[in-house]
């Protein structure tokens, strides 16, 4: 179906009032929502009280209509900063909405996020994800949760998901953004169960609407996309506003696929509290004033539902309900300092069971995994370390139905390295898809589905490629501690890198240490098809999300192939493996290093100790320290650059913990901070090499 754009120009005022709607409680919701914003506004801001403050006045109408069609047990709305009113209707308390710009505890982020960047966790009805203080970052997460709709529906056969819709808010300038359009590529291909709805204020902070998209409407531009059905209106007309998204919400329910609703609406605010809206003129702000929708609303009800009487006692009641928030949300304590660490990673109680997160992951549903253990089971025949990663996802996929494996070229093609080969073959293309060219879209998505319930795998082709899911990565990782353990996305994001036969600076990237740097994230680093095997089932079974590091080099590689150590072998994250034994020197290394450290440390014939750490985050502070104190000597060896790498951390701590136990300085040895280059004695030159390691270990032995 190509995109139809029409119009409706009914006035409120002649309209008859539409039954499907409790207007007395929208307008309650609205004058709430003015409250709140009025209160910020002359009072908390000034005052300092309130440092960030974003008003909703002017789009609160529409949203607080649209909130009032989201009633299914699993409908969910990806929303930005100045969706307030849409999570009051959802259920947002006023006292909660309060104390989350005043920085108190409680709420959804314990003060720990702006109070405007909400979240609602609802366990049986309408759920808000997390927003983002990053423009556009909403969109792909929100049609990650439509496609894991259709996922719990057809392939679950889990009824209570039927009828079930994604909405997702944004202004019209987040329309140019990358995640809008990766997700609107997502949801029309998939024809998703999403509802886009965009709210047009013609400003991105002070820069107009025509400079965001050509002629200045979205909708008007995505009139011949395919399967996308388009509406506008006017979002200040109640009567208008509410038959719009009656239409759109049902269209989207039937089962008609994604849908885009852009109303037109004031912003009768700055931007934030700090905006003077110095770049409009007296007439902008006079025509803004004109099209406010509370006056709207009260024509529209008054007198025909509601006495002048009767919405002065609405109105009464609603300033006193926000007197009330307002006092116990400033009465209430100040988050407490010693918590503020807490909730990086999962957790478990003083009983030793998981403190389990309100929505996200298989831990909320208490799902149950096979049995596991650390001990392997090794066949006979040597497998590499592609066919151990292929074998691992293929089990998991069978025993675990709520398992996902999708990113590009992993159907038919079986992966641009083939670790997916042949499972698109066995589990289908609803389990194991390709995706569009977009990594913002591939982790966004698989960020919605986590949340939704799910355990997707994402592949990303090459480290280098994450560079554009940036927003997504962090957002993921940081996402339980920003909203105190309310939201978590447990999710295995795979991604190769390293040097292989030939290097370049794109896909021979390993750059392990912004994962050790980033928020909230594991990060494994397997050395050989055993270690890939245990970690990966780690990875998978897992309450936190993991990057799986592949290097390139290792996939098919003799010395990473090891006997496949059993269905049920799951190694440990943060525990370090001593390859070999030796009491002169310790060296610390991981990936492709340990095999040229090995072989460095048998050709000087000195007695060294080599650890594999496996993980970089967590990573085995203890087993390293307790190497060092023994052997007295330390060499790093890593294959990412030298400045800031991820040994300078292992280096630090052993300065730290270890300082009066060592007879020579620490050293480290890696890439002397330059890409990897594509000609072979370029490589050679800069890439730790058996005989430079060589060299470097005979050194620290002299010292």
């Amino acid at each position: 179906m190509t995109g139809t754009i029409t119009s409706n120009s009914k006035q409120s005022q002649t309209a008859a009032v539409n039954p499907r709607f409790d207007w007395k409680r929208i307008a309650y919701l609205l004058l709430a929502s003015r409250g709140l914003d009025d209160t910020e506004e002359s009072t908390l801001l000034p005052e300092k009280k309130v440092v960030y403050q974003f008003s909703a006045r002017g789009h609160d109408l529409a949203q607080i209509i649209l909130g009032s069609l989201l009633d299914g047990k699993h409908d969910a709305a990806g929303a930005y900063y100045r969706s307030r009113p849409l999570l009051l209707t959802l259920g947002l308390t006023l006292e909660d909405a309060f104390a989350g710009p005043l920085r108190k505890s409680g709420g959804f982020s314990d003060g720990r996020d702006i109070g405007v960047v909400c979240n609602l966790p609802n366990s049986d009805g309408p759920m808000v994800l997390p927003m983002s203080g990053d423009v556009g970052s909403q969109y792909t997460p929100s049609v990650g949760w439509a496609q894991a709709i259709t996922y719990h529906r057809d392939v679950l056969q889990d009824s209570s998901w039927e009828r079930s819709i994604a909405v997702v808010l944004g202004g019209e300038a987040s329309a140019a953004t990358n995640g809008f359009w990766s997700a609107l590529t997502i949801a029309t291909t998939l024809k998703l169960p999403i509802l886009f709805y965009i709210e047009d204020n013609r400003y991105g902070i002070s820069v107009p609407s025509e400079l965001q998209t050509p002629g200045g409407n979205i909708a008007a531009n995505l009139a011949s996309f395919r399967n996308l059905h388009i509406r506008e209106g006017d979002g200040t007309d109640p009567a208008e506003a509410a038959a719009l998204f009656e239409e759109m919400t049902e269209y989207v329910r039937a089962g008609n696929g994604p849908a885009l609703l852009r109303l037109e609406v004031p912003r009768l605010c700055g931007h934030s509290g700090q905006d003077t809206q110095a770049y409009k003129s007296k007439d902008c702000i006079a025509d803004e004033q004109v099209r406010d929708p509370l006056p709207k609303l009260k024509a529209y009800l008054v007198p025909g539902m509601m006495s002048d009487e009767e919405w002065a006692q609405l109105e009464v009641k609603v300033n006193a309900d926000v007197a009330t928030a307002l006092d116990g949300a400033i009465n209430r304590p100040e988050p407490d300092p010693s918590m503020i660490t807490r909730y990086r990673f999962a957790e478990f109680a003083s009983d030793g069971r998981l403190d389990v997160q309100k929505a996200g992951g298989l831990a909320v549903s208490g799902h149950k995994f096979p049995k596991s253990s650390d001990i392997a089971s090794p066949e006979a025949q040597r497998t590499n370390m592609l066919t151990a990663i292929r074998r691992t996802l293929e089990y998991e996929l069978k025993t675990n139905p709520k398992v996902l494996v999708f990113g590009e070229d992993i159907g038919p093609k079986g992966g641009v390295h083939a670790a997916t080969m042949g499972l698109q073959d066995a589990f289908g293309d609803k389990r194991v898809f390709d995706t569009s060219l977009s990594e913002e879209g591939i982790i966004g998505r698989a960020v919605g589905m986590a949340i939704a319930g799910l355990m997707p795998v994402a592949e990303i082709q090459f480290r280098k490629y994450a560079d554009p899911a940036t927003e997504q990565l962090n957002n993921c990782g940081t996402m339980r501690w920003r909203t105190a353990n309310r939201f978590a996305a447990p999710i295995v994001v795979r991604m190769p890198g390293g040097f292989a036969k030939v290097g370049d600076p794109w896909h021979s990237v390993s750059g392990e240490v912004l994962w050790a740097h980033a928020i909230g994230w594991q990060m494994v680093f397997p050395s050989n098809a055993e270690d890939a095997v245990g970690l990966l089932r780690a990875a998978l079974r897992s309450n936190n999300p993991t990057i799986f590091f592949e290097h390139r080099h290792l996939l098919d590689s003799p010395w990473a192939r090891r006997p496949y150590p059993g269905d049920d072998y799951v190694l440990p994250l943060g525990k370090a493996r001593i390859t070999v034994a030796g009491d002169s020197m310790t060296v610390v290394t991981w990936g492709a290093m340990v095999e040229r450290c090995e072989l460095a440390a048998k050709k000087i014939g000195e007695s060294v100790e080599v650890i594999d750490l496996r993980t970089i985050s967590p990573w085995d502070k203890e087993g390293v320290l307790a190497s060092v104190r023994r052997t007295r000597r330390c060499l790093i060896v890593h294959e990412d650059g030298l400045t800031a790498g991820f040994g300078a951390e292992v280096a630090a701590v052993i300065a730290q913990e270890a300082f009066f136990n060592l007879d020579a300085p620490i050293q480290r040895f890696a890439i002397p901070d330059v890409p990897v280059p594509h000609n072979f004695g370029l490589m050679d030159a800069v890439v730790p090499t058996v005989e430079s390691i060589a060299q470097r270990m005979t050194e620290v032995l002299e010292a």
